[in-house]
């Protein structure tokens, strides 16, 4: 039978294509377990395998997709049987493996997680990876010490994925949060999801000639990297943590020690793509119990594979605001 799905294809001359397709299941990549895809959502990396930016897809022609939600429709793998809903983020799925652009999956059973009770598969797919990076983001500062109360947790890249999915979860959680954007335009949308406060970018765009400012967060979750990070550093309280996520303002860190060594603060990297089942299982509990669902609903566009090639585009430009819900099936 065939099952609908955005395929990607790289010409002789480079140039990348995208089209949505009618494929033979016979052409779906080995794998224990096999899944009817219910929804899958876009994330920044999604953008770069859309467009064949970054060089992660490898092998064309390829079905991107790093998330996928839905319910197993075979299994040779004795952890899961028909009809088990499951969610898959990372382990390079919709980079060198066929992903969730697609109305099937075929996947290896270590890179599944049961989905956590009383969560939909939808639900789970507005979260997808930033989701779960938010949280793990948030499990790591907790685990460091932040407890509500403490003081304000700055979240950067606010109206971004990983940023909508962090202040929505630090707010449910009793946290203050203050939001950093470069988009004015958000920030109703932004108090709506929880910020209590809403910090221009260009304040903190540029590191300080200071090694050390004015103690400030209690805690951090930083989607941006580069000069921004290091700022922040410089802001954090003594003994508290920013817990590092993405790297949309750069790679590079220009920071200075003085902070590490004179306040004790930590700088904590945080990895969705490999992280082992038992971090998984828990931040998705975690998700299940604490998220807002109406939070979900704020920050959510739903959309069919037609829209995506487009889409991809925006979101590595900084054009898309929030979660970008994939039904395959639309």
């Amino acid at each position: 039978m065939s099952f609908k799905a955005l395929v990607v294809s790289k010409s002789e001359d480079g140039a990348i294509s995208q089209a949505v397709e009618a494929l033979d299941e016979a052409r779906l990549p080995p794998g224990d377990v096999e899944i009817a895809v219910e929804y899958s959502c876009l994330n920044y990396k999604d953008g770069l395998c859309l467009t064949g930016a970054g060089g992660l897809v490898r092998t064309y022609p390829h079905v991107p997709g790093i998330d996928l939600a839905g319910t197993v429709l075979s299994s040779s793998d004795a952890r899961y049987s028909p009809g088990d809903r499951v969610v898959l983020t990372g382990w390079r799925v919709g980079e060198v493996w066929w992903g969730g652009y697609a109305q099937k999956a075929r996947v290896k059973a270590d890179w599944l997680v049961p989905l956590p009770a009383g969560l939909s598969t939808r639900e789970a797919m507005i979260c997808g990876t930033a989701g779960l990076t938010a949280m793990l983001a948030l499990l790591a500062l907790e685990a460091h010490g932040l407890k509500p109360g403490a003081g304000p947790v700055l979240v950067t890249g606010a109206a971004g994925g990983v940023g909508s999915v962090a202040i929505a979860l630090l707010a449910a959680s009793g946290y203050e949060t203050a939001a950093v954007t470069g988009r004015p335009e958000t920030e109703d949308y932004l108090r709506s999801l929880g910020a209590s406060r809403i910090i221009p970018r260009q304040e903190l765009a540029e590191v300080s000639r200071k090694p050390l400012e004015a103690e400030t967060w209690a805690g951090a979750i930083d989607a941006v990297g580069g000069a921004m990070l290091a700022r922040l550093i410089g802001q954090l309280r003594y003994g508290s943590s920013v817990a590092a996520v993405g790297l949309a303002g750069g790679a590079q860190l220009p920071a200075s020690v003085v902070p590490f060594l004179l306040r004790g603060v930590n700088l904590l990297g945080i990895d969705s793509v490999m992280r082992p089942y038992a971090d998984r299982v828990q931040a998705w509990s975690r998700i299940a119990s604490d998220l807002p669902r109406a939070a979900l609903g704020a920050m959510v566009t739903e959309v069919g594979l037609e829209a995506l090639p487009a889409l991809g585009a925006s979101i590595l430009a900084g054009g898309v605001r929030g979660r970008i819900l994939v039904n395959p099936s639309a």
